[in-house]
């Protein structure tokens, strides 16, 4: 039964190595876009508390001040 030639060891590894770094670049492409994906979610999240800071009229300055006064009342009926 006749076989085709065989790679050699030095030509495993410098296969591995190529596929390993092939993968290497995969993965910071992937976490180039999961980054990207994380910004659009967070554009998204503040430009919907914009645009209710901008429906009720308020200022930026009080909403923050209600926010604090909110986060104040929360941590005392906790303790």
């Amino acid at each position: 039964m006749a076989r085709g030639q065989r790679k050699s060891i030095e030509e495993k590894i410098a296969a591995k190595q190529e596929l390993i770094e092939a993968l290497m670049i995969r993965v910071e492409s992937e976490k180039r876009e999961l980054e990207e994906l994380y910004q659009e979610k967070k554009r998204k999240e503040l430009e919907t508390v914009s645009e209710l800071i901008s429906d009720t009229g308020l200022t930026a300055e009080e909403v923050t001040a209600v926010l604090q006064q909110y986060l104040e009342s929360r941590t005392a009926a906790a303790s």
